[in-house]
């Protein structure tokens, strides 16, 4: 059986938490794919080649055969279905919705968090300019309900690993690659999942000089 052909869109530096997420989520169900790169600073996204692509002109974007869809968490759902190989969700339907959750709230929450501590600090190096009250408070609140989430003495959200723990693990290194004070219990969960392979390979990407 010939193997299914993937094309993951992301932008052009590898900054994006959400193409991250994607590109974990193939390494983990071990499916062959290309990576082609959007310039989102060039508005490259705006250009009738990717708006062709992308229906709603974002990276993410999964192009599978000739099916193609955008928003990570949904992409990341379609591969769970799909295809066997590690699990990214669990199985258990409140443990399930709660994953969602915890996705859901990362990408619509906490932006002036994302905002004073870009994806750049992790990938390029730490900035100098200190938070505001209002980037605090989205601090605390992440603070408030990663330890709500995470078990005691569990490495992970749900006990085994999911997709979720690699969202949550990449906010939470917003602050611990800054610098910025974590509680010791966070930063080690963050880079406990920071060394998995899968993300290691999108670490490791060459990205070009800001």
């Amino acid at each position: 059986m010939s193997l299914p052909k993937f094309v993951l869109y992301v932008d052009s530096q590898f900054l994006s938490p959400y193409a991250l997420s994607v590109f974990v989520a193939l390494q983990e169900k071990e499916l062959p794919f290309d990576i082609a790169t959007v310039d989102l600073a060039a508005k490259a996204n705006h250009e009738p080649p990717f708006v062709a692509t992308s229906l709603t002109r974002r990276v993410p974007t999964l192009v599978h055969n000739d099916f193609s869809l955008s928003e990570s968490s949904a992409i990341a759902e379609y591969l769970n279905d799909l295809w066997l190989g590690t699990p990214l969700y669990p199985v258990e339907p409140q443990s399930r919705a709660r994953a969602r959750q915890v996705q859901a709230w990362l990408r619509s929450d906490l932006l002036p968090l994302r905002q004073e501590r870009s994806t750049e600090v992790v990938f390029y190096g730490p900035t100098s300019a200190p938070l505001t009250a209002e980037g605090q408070a989205s601090v605390q609140k992440l603070f408030a309900a990663a330890e709500a989430l995470l078990p005691a003495n569990s490495e992970n959200l749900f006990g085994e690993w999911y997709i979720a723990d690699v969202d949550l693990a990449l906010m939470l290194n917003r602050l611990v690659f800054n610098g910025d004070p974590v509680p010791e219990r966070l930063a080690a969960y963050a880079t406990g999942q920071w060394l998995r392979p899968s993300v290691q390979l999108w670490v490791h990407q060459q990205r070009p000089p800001l």
